[in-house]
């Protein structure tokens, strides 16, 4: 398989990556095509070795580090919501930047994210752990848990307010959740679905969204339960066991693009 074929079926997803990356689709879509000429130029410069989404990524970033292209200021914004990520991103460090976006945006995993960068796990984690406090400064929150294991509600207590966040309270059932919420207006929710007294995290987090759109993230080790399709849609849904560095990036993502969780069927605003 040529390069051209390897590259070809990543390249919607790579504008993605440099649209957001640098501010604006023209300014990225240059670094894309910058890329494709290198390569075109000195084929060797593609690692033909690596996964071939990893290989492309990598290659963007080659490009992106050693060619100052003439960027168009921000293009008019897609939706509000890529509006306001594009200011967010202008104030983080660069490099932690590009992780963050390949973890929270692309998905790569920390091994890939490491590999596209040309470093280590250790050092891709420590990136998305500062891209995540610079995140915070911007979008620092209160957050509302809604978690019936003392040992979990902890641990993540921990790990939010580790991430700049406060937490306003935390909920072991149905009525004390939707207390809270009423209480503290939290700018984001984590959850579990079964609780406490039996009753259910999901009933809770729908009577919550009859007044409020707020990101929601369920943290569960029942993930069927919530993918019915009549249940509240999420922001994210995380599985327990959880990992640590998944759950921060995913209430960076969540506060960062500002999702919000909304009721089956009720109407969202375009963006």
């Amino acid at each position: 398989m040529s390069i051209s074929e390897i590259i070809a079926p990543q390249l919607p997803y790579l504008r993605r990556f440099a649209r957001v990356l640098s501010g604006s689709q023209d300014s990225g879509d240059a670094y894309v095509v910058a890329m494709l000429e290198a390569i075109a130029a000195d084929p060797s410069m593609f690692p033909a070795d690596l996964e071939p989404r990893v290989a492309t990524y990598q290659s963007f970033l080659d490009v992106w580090s050693s060619v100052r292209l003439n960027q168009k200021k921000y293009d008019a914004p897609v939706s509000e919501r890529l509006a306001a990520a594009d200011r967010k991103l202008e104030a983080i460090t660069p490099r932690a930047r590009q992780a963050f976006l390949l973890m929270a945006v692309e998905e790569f995993s920390t091994a890939d994210t490491a590999k596209v960068l040309k470093t280590n796990e250790t050092e891709v984690k420590a990136l998305v752990d500062q891209a995540a406090s610079e995140i915070a400064e911007q979008v620092a929150t209160n957050v509302l848990i809604i978690e019936d294991e003392p040992m979990i509600a902890l641990d993540l207590a921990d790990l939010v307010t580790g991430l700049g966040h406060d937490v306003c309270e935390t909920a072991r059932t149905h009525s004390e959740a939707v207390a809270a919420f009423k209480k503290h207006k939290p700018g984001l929710v984590l959850a579990d679905i079964q609780l406490a007294d039996g009753s259910s995290g999901l009933e809770a987090v729908n009577e919550i969204l009859q007044s409020f759109d707020v990101p929601v993230i369920f943290i569960t080790a029942y993930p069927e339960r919530l993918l019915t399709g009549s249940r509240p849609e999420p922001t994210f849904l995380v599985n327990k066991p959880f990992r640590t560095e998944t759950v921060q990036a995913v209430i960076s993502q969540a506060l960062f693009f500002d999702y919000k969780a909304h009721r089956p069927n009720a109407k969202v605003a375009a963006g």
